[in-house]
């Protein structure tokens, strides 16, 4: 998603906003607050504990997990219901080590197994930030999660078998850059959370991060080097556009992307965006055989679907419209191991996010109505291999998993 000590922000570049705050600033200084407030939007923190049309920070929101939902928390700093009462030290205990204000485990939902990495002045700045919102009375929502997964006991046998708590060890064989993407990537952006493979139980796997993974019901592409999926084709400065507009040579931000570019990404410095690209540009990905080349027949239907529907706004080509609609052409998204998420989009379509530096937010229809499984499956195979593309052919099955999948999340 995701994704800050040696920076500081400088206050010309907070919004005006910022300047409300100050009559909540307590014993906290400006300049605490104000890079609290960047890193928290680096963490993209509010998007997860914000539920749709509600108070800012307030909670509530769903999170789908493979076992059930889990809701975010108030973190406002209501004394009742947010963390109104939790010492700079009780936060650190959550950050770091995944505790609540009463020593109880949190379920890594909230990824703390990103979050122990941040050293205790950054931590201290967020919470300094936090202090400073607004306060909502919110009482947080349980979780809907089966018996045993929903026993706190048990996230410590989780913690005991997947989370090993610490902070960012610098490196010193590579650049301060280079460190400070490591830092910002590994921890604040937690980009792992979504963009690794997991295990049964939901951990993350930490010997092949950033390779790709399931989140929220959709597939969060590789981000290594080496694989048509990955980012070996994007330069450094493709990887700064996308994070900082949502949009790049390469491929257009959608769904859950979209929406950190929008609230998160887009916010931070441009020497920041350039560490994280230095630091993506060094990551491996998998070394995987291409796939077998898909059945003629089904590549003949694709491409009259592509022609009848696609082509007025990606072109014969699969070129697009630079800056307005995504090339399909060599885009890593639709090349992607799993094709979850280009078969999402046909399916529900898909709005640009709207950024200060990109600001017009064009949508695309979706097809869910439009177009069957049968159809979709052989539009998506036929977009993943067209124009030099490689993807792995997708079965009406696929789509229909995926479409009852979508349909549950909205219910």
């Amino acid at each position: 998603m995701k994704r800050i000590a040696l920076v500081l922000v400088t206050l010309g570049c907070l919004p005006m906003a910022l300047s409300g705050t100050q009559s909540r600033l307590g014993s906290h200084d400006f300049a605490s607050v104000s890079h609290g407030r960047y890193l928290v939007q680096a963490g993209d923190c509010e998007a997860c504990h914000t539920v749709q049309g509600g108070a800012p920070f307030a909670g509530g929101r769903p999170v789908p997990t493979p076992f059930g939902v889990i809701y975010s928390d108030n973190i406002t700093p209501d004394r009742d219901t947010g963390i109104g009462t939790w010492t700079d030290e009780d936060f650190y205990k959550a950050m770091h080590n995944g505790l609540d204000r009463q020593g109880r485990h949190l379920f890594p939902a909230f990824p703390y197994p990103w979050f122990t990495r941040l050293n205790r002045a950054d931590v201290h700045d967020i919470k300094a930030y936090l202090d400073t919102v607004a306060p909502v009375r919110q009482v947080d929502r349980q979780p809907e999660l089966p018996w045993p997964v929903s026993s706190r006991h048990s996230m410590a046998v989780w913690d005991t078998l997947y989370f090993k708590p610490g902070t960012y060890v610098y490196r010193h064989d590579k650049s301060p850059e280079w460190n400070r993407g490591a830092y910002l990537v590994q921890g604040v952006g937690h980009c792992g959370a979504c963009h690794s493979g997991k295990n049964v139980l939901g951990a993350a796997d930490q010997q092949h991060p950033l390779q790709g993974g399931f989140a929220e019901d959709v597939y969060a592409p590789n981000l290594g080097q080496g694989n048509d999926d990955g980012l070996s084709r994007w330069s450094e400065q493709d990887i700064v556009d996308y994070l900082h507009t949502g949009r790049s040579r390469q491929a257009t931000a959608a769904g859950p992307m979209a929406e950190a570019v929008e609230q998160s990404t887009q916010n931070l410095s441009q020497a920041d965006l350039h560490a994280i690209a230095l630091y993506l540009k060094g990551v491996q990905g998998p070394q995987a055989d291409r796939p077998s080349t898909p059945d003629v027949q089904v590549m003949r239907d694709g491409s009259g679907l592509y022609a009848d529907q696609c082509t007025g706004c990606h072109m014969e080509n699969g070129s697009g419209e630079p800056g307005v609609f995504p090339a399909l052409r060599g885009n890593n998204s639709v090349m992607a191991a799993k094709p979850d998420t280009i078969i999402a989009t046909v399916l529900k379509g898909a709005r640009l996010p709207s950024t200060r530096a990109a600001p017009t937010a064009l949508a695309m229809p979706g097809f869910a109505e439009k177009l069957d499984d049968e159809q979709i499956a052989a539009l998506v195979t036929y977009i993943r291999n067209a124009w030099g593309n490689h993807g792995s052919a997708v079965s009406a099955s696929d789509v229909g998993d995926l479409r009852k999948r979508l349909h549950q999340a909205q219910e």
